[in-house]
């Protein structure tokens, strides 16, 4: 359970940073949950995993 919580977190970790790529890239016209919403899952995830530690 430990390593899927780390798997997870990188995962989120990566799609927030492409989603951030893809908000600059657009110039801030799209909506900016596409960098948001994988963070608060990347949050929580790293949370999870420092619990289980």
């Amino acid at each position: 359970m430990k390593k899927l919580a780390l798997l997870f977190s990188v995962v989120f970790i990566t799609l927030t940073f492409v989603g951030a790529a893809y908000v600059i890239y657009y110039s801030g016209t799209v909506n900016a949950g596409y960098a948001t919403i994988p963070m608060l899952f990347a949050l929580v995830s790293i949370t999870f995993y420092k619990q289980k530690k």
